[in-house]
């Protein structure tokens, strides 16, 4: 049972930064597909980012593509979230997921998750 702890969350006026991390309790999560996701208030959790766990692919939802970064550090056994030019409708509590998938591949699904964290909020201020 890989366990997910995201942190780095808070609040930011908008056009600001923040980087969100998400560490595991397993050396194994380096290897995982993981992705991050975001809930806001009264809406459903939608995709942010994912990563393969080669690190070589990545994918991004068109809210998001060109201020948001995801990337790993497998020797930390942690998964980033570098958040730019963040906006209003950017509040959200985000999570972490990962699952045990193809090396090389994605994962825009929330279904497609088998461990996630327990959440950590962003919100904008305008």
């Amino acid at each position: 049972q890989v366990q997910l702890v995201e942190s780095g969350g808070g609040l930011v006026q908008a056009g600001g930064s923040l980087r969100l991390s998400c560490a595991a309790s397993e050396r194994r999560f380096s290897s995982y597909v993981k992705g991050w996701f975001r809930q806001a208030p009264g809406k459903e959790r939608e995709f942010v980012a994912t990563i393969s766990g080669s690190g070589g692919s990545t994918d991004y939802a068109d809210s998001v593509k060109g201020r948001f970064t995801i990337s790993k550090d497998n020797a930390k056994n942690t998964m980033y979230l570098q958040m730019n030019g963040l906006k209003p409708e950017d509040t959200a509590v985000y999570y972490c997921a990962a699952v045990h998938g193809t090396y090389y591949g994605t994962q825009t699904r929330a279904s497609g998750y088998d461990y996630w964290g327990q959440g950590t909020q962003v919100t904008v201020s305008s």
